[in-house]
C-alpha cells in the first residue's frame, strides 16, 4: 500500500489523495471523502442523491431551506431580474431598485424600530460588518476603550475573522496562533446571567463595545435560553451602556414562529444580523438591521460625518434582492410563520413522547421548528445521523451530542412524526446492535 492508500471506515482502500478537488467544508477530510452524499436535486422538502436515493431534509440544508426546494415562483423571480438586469453595486452614489425595495421591506418587518439595513452576501459577512460597526460606534462617540465584544460559551458566529474570534466553540479559534484573531473578545456563560454581569466587571463596562447571541444557539447545540437570561443580557447591556448585537441568522423570517426571535423574547436589540432565512437559501444574502441609536450619526449632514467603510461587489445584489422579496411575499401568503407555531406543538409533543420510550434521550429541546436531541455518551449522535441516512433521512450531529432537527416550515404534521419516529428506530437499532 503506497502512503496515498487510505483505509475508509468501512474498510475499503481508496486514493484519498486522488479524490475530488473540491475541498470539503467544515470536514475532517479523511473521514468524509469517499463517503460524501452528491445532492443532485430537491423537492420540497426533499432532496435526491446522484446514486438515486430520496431523502427528507430534516435540518433544511444548513437551517435554511424554510420554503423547501427548487420552489418554481423564487427560480422564476431571479429569472426576470437577470434577463433585466443582474445587478449593479451600492457603492457611492449608485444602487439597484432591488436592492432599494428589499431594504425597505426588512425595514418594514424589523424588530428594530426606523432601522436602516446594510445588505452582503452571507452570515459570516453580516456578523464581521456588526462586530466593525458596534466598535466604530464607540470610537465615533470618542469612547475610544470600547473594543471588546463578550460572546456566548458554546457560540457559533460564522468563521470570517470576527466570527472565528467570538466562536464559544473553542475547536473554531484554535490553530492559528493567538486564541483570538481579533484580540479585543471574551466570553461569557451560555446561560448564567450572574457570570455574564461577572464578566462585564471585570472586564469594565468602559472597555465592551457590545454583547452578542444567537437568541437560540444552534450549532453549539440547539440550546434555548434559559428563562429569563436573554432578558438579563439586555437588561446588563442597557445598564452598562454596552451594544446588544443578537445574531438571527437561524431564527430570523420565521422559525421560532414569529418573523424575529427578538419578537418571540420581547428583546430589543441596537444589532440585528440576518441570513439563510431570508431567501431561504435559494441566493446569498445576509445583512444587518441598524437601529437609529447606531446610524444617525452617520447621516448628520455635517462636515464631520464620518463614512462607515462597509461594502462589498455583491452587496445588494439584484437578483439576490429579486429573490428575497419574493420569498417574503411566500412566508406571508402562504400563513408559513403562523404555521411555524402549529408545528412546534407538533414536534414537542414528538419529543417528549422520545423522551419517554428513549433512556438514551438525555434531554430533547424545541423552541419553534428548531429541536436538539441529546444522547447519552455511549451512543454517538453521528453513528445515529449515518443511520438515519439508510432510513431516508437527514440529521446533523452537533456539539453535545446532540441530533438537530430543523425542517421546512412546508411539511405536514405527519412527515414531522415520522421523522421523529425514524430517530427512534435509528436510536433503538443502534442500541440493539
Amino acid at each position: 500500500m503506497s502512503l496515498n492508500d487510505i483505509s475508509s471506515p468501512s474498510g475499503s482502500c481508496f486514493r484519498l489523495l486522488d479524490g475530488p478537488a473540491l475541498w470539503p467544508a467544515q470536514a475532517h477530510t479523511p473521514t468524509v471523502v469517499g463517503r460524501q452524499l452528491v445532492i443532485d436535486g430537491g423537492v420540497g422538502s426533499y432532496v435526491f442523491t446522484n446514486d438515486g436515493r430520496r431523502l427528507f431534509d430534516g435540518t433544511a440544508g444548513l437551517w435554511h431551506a424554510n420554503i423547501g426546494h427548487s420552489n418554481p415562483e423564487l427560480a422564476e423571480a431571479a429569472f426576470a431580474q437577470m434577463k433585466r438586469l443582474e445587478t449593479y453595486h451600492i457603492f457611492g452614489r449608485f444602487t439597484n431598485d432591488k436592492a432599494l425595495a428589499l431594504g425597505e421591506r426588512l425595514a418594514e418587518i424589523s424588530p428594530i424600530d426606523r432601522s436602516k439595513v446594510i445588505l452582503n452576501s452571507g452570515g459570516s459577512d453580516a456578523v464581521e460588518v456588526a462586530c466593525k460597526l458596534a466598535r466604530r460606534h464607540w470610537q465615533r462617540e470618542g469612547r475610544a476603550g470600547k473594543k471588546v465584544i463578550l460572546s456566548r460559551e458554546f457560540a457559533y458566529h460564522g468563521l470570517h475573522a470576527y466570527g472565528t474570534s467570538i466562536a464559544g466553540l473553542d475547536f473554531n479559534r484554535e490553530g492559528y496562533g493567538t486564541d483570538s484573531l481579533v484580540p479585543e473578545t471574551a466570553r461569557v456563560s451560555f446561560n448564567d446571567p450572574q457570570h455574564v454581569a461577572a464578566v462585564v466587571a471585570d472586564v469594565g463596562p468602559e472597555n465592551i463595545a457590545a454583547i452578542v447571541t444567537e437568541p437560540v444557539q444552534g450549532t453549539g447545540g440547539v440550546n434555548p435560553p434559559a428563562p429569563g437570561y436573554l432578558e438579563a443580557i439586555q437588561r446588563i447591556c442597557r445598564e452598562n451602556d454596552i451594544l446588544l448585537l443578537l445574531d438571527e441568522v437561524i431564527t430570523g423570517f420565521g422559525r421560532l414562529g414569529t418573523m424575529f426571535a427578538a419578537e418571540r423574547y420581547g428583546i430589543e436589540p441596537d444589532l440585528v444580523v440576518f441570513a439563510k432565512g431570508v431567501t431561504s437559501g435559494y441566493a446569498p444574502l445576509g445583512g444587518v438591521l441598524v437601529s437609529p441609536r447606531v446610524w444617525e450619526p452617520f447621516y448628520v449632514d455635517s462636515a464631520v460625518t464620518p463614512v462607515f467603510r462597509h461594502g462589498a461587489t455583491y452587496a445588494g445584489h439584484a437578483t439576490a434582492a429579486a429573490v428575497a422579496l419574493r420569498h417574503l411575499e411566500i412566508l406571508e401568503r402562504d400563513q408559513l410563520v403562523p404555521r411555524v407555531k402549529e408545528l412546534e406543538i407538533v414536534l414537542r409533543t414528538e419529543f417528549d413522547k422520545l423522551a419517554q420510550r428513549q433512556a438514551a434521550v438525555t434531554d430533547a429541546r424545541v423552541a419553534g421548528l428548531l429541536g436538539g436531541i441529546s444522547l447519552a455518551d455511549h451512543l454517538k449522535a453521528e453513528q445515529v445521523c449515518d443511520d438515519l441516512i439508510e432510513l431516508g433521512y437527514i440529521a446533523r450531529a452537533l456539539r453535545g451530542n446532540t441530533i438537530q432537527v430543523s425542517p421546512p416550515f412546508i411539511i405536514s404534521d405527519q412527515e414531522l412524526t415520522l421523522f421523529v419516529t425514524a430517530i427512534e428506530q435509528a436510536i433503538t437499532e443502534r442500541e440493539n446492535r
